[in-house]
């Protein structure tokens, strides 16, 4: 939990530095970069995390591996490694993203659907949730056939459960209860 709060720091700190800069979104860029690589390469996320390997040796690779970055997310790996916080880098990035985010006004929606969903009906979602929540939000699609057919969608702490699954559940219940 601490270290939660250690990277939301770092990460309210990187968007303060970015805005008075005018720099948001070429941070934003960086980091969501930064979050990928580390959260697809096991290999570096270990690398980050290994004590015995010296932090000028890792924020040298970090530089050389992430050389197209931004002054700004260029300094906040030197932060990190002079305060021995470099394992913190991904949640970092993660951090800074949801704060930018908060700061457009985007937000994350999840609909969850038994088959992938097509552009048109995507573009029909999204306007719904910035006709309802106003605000514009960014779609993730999540497959699970288990839910049947229909829909979940999920905005922030708001869920709307439009699935066949569920309705069939509720049914049994209905069954029971009767």
């Amino acid at each position: 939990m601490a270290l939660e709060r250690a990277a939301i720091r770092y990460a309210k700190a990187l968007l303060s530095l970015a805005i008075d800069q005018d720099s948001t979104k070429a941070v934003a860029n960086d980091m969501e970069l930064y979050a990928k690589t580390i959260a697809e390469s096991e290999d570096l996320a270990n690398f980050l995390k290994t004590p015995n390997i010296s932090r000028p040796v890792i924020t040298a690779s970090l530089l050389q591996i992430f050389k197209d970055s931004s002054a700004l997310t260029v300094n906040l790996i030197h932060v990190l490694s002079e305060n021995n916080r470099l394992p913190l880098l991904e949640q970092v990035a993660l951090e800074y993203t949801k704060l930018y985010n908060a700061h457009i006004g985007l937000q994350l929606a999840t609909v969850t659907t038994a088959v992938p969903i097509n552009e048109a009906l995507e573009t029909k979602i999204t306007d719904k949730i910035k006709a309802l929540t106003g605000k514009s939000a960014e779609l993730e699609n999540i497959i699970d056939e288990s839910i049947l057919g229909g829909f979940i969608l999920r905005v922030g702490d708001i869920q709307y459960n439009a699935s066949i699954a569920n309705k069939l559940s509720e049914l049994k219940r209905e069954f029971t209860l009767n």
